[in-house]
């Protein structure tokens, strides 16, 4: 999601703080409700809320792999998953959206996360501090070995497709402009189509009126 996070920058290794990394960033989201907390590169990030058409793109987005039978005894479809990252020792992101084996649940780690061996693929729609997900994340996704990477990219009326990880980054990175087809791996356990034309009209915000 990544809406124009305020960045802290603290430490993992800061031995003079009895607090961790990770009680910090439960008690920002215990005063912050609605914003996403990640700890990442041992960094905590906080990000508020994202605008409607940025929701509305996730359903949209979530169609084509509903309909390719990818949520159900196999797989799972689901928002807001923690993923927990080998970056840091209390490191984790919460991705717009994820495919999941279905027995994600199996390989549950701390904070409500998952181990990164559950996750057929992770998808953010950007925001306004798109540099994170088209930067920060990369690494961060692919040193977690997450086979396929999506970003839809609002900023530049792009889709980005990563995939092949492999240590801090992705051997492949396409990148699709409107009127494109994008169909996903096999490794997904099935053919999926996205549109990038119908994703990035879905998730485009109307200009707002001046009062």
């Amino acid at each position: 999601m990544s809406a124009a996070p305020a960045e802290r920058p603290h430490s993992a290794e800061d031995s003079d703080r009895e607090e961790s990394l990770l009680d910090e960033a439960n008690l920002l989201m215990e005063r912050n409700p609605g914003y996403r907390i990640e700890i990442i590169e041992g960094q905590i990030r906080v990000t508020p809320p994202a605008d409607g058409a940025h929701g509305r793109g996730l359903t949209d987005l979530m169609l084509p792999f509903i309909l390719a039978g990818l949520h159900g005894e196999q797989a799972n479809v689901v928002q807001a998953i923690g993923i927990w990252l080998p970056t840091g020792p209390e490191d984790y992101a919460i991705p717009d959206l994820a495919l999941v084996d279905a027995d994600f649940e199996d390989h549950y780690v701390e904070n409500n996360c998952y181990d990164p061996v559950a996750f057929r693929l992770v998808l953010e729609v950007t925001s306004s501090n798109y540099q994170s997900d088209l930067r920060t994340k990369v690494g961060a996704y692919a040193r977690a070995g997450v086979p396929v990477y999506v970003i839809v990219d609002r900023k530049h009326n792009r889709v980005h497709v990563l995939t092949e990880p492999a240590e801090n980054e992705y051997a492949t990175h396409r990148v699709h402009a409107p009127g494109e087809l994008i169909t996903l791996p096999d490794s997904l356990g099935a053919k999926v189509t996205l549109d990038v034309t119908a994703i990035l009209t879905a998730a485009r915000a109307k200009p707002r009126k001046k009062s």
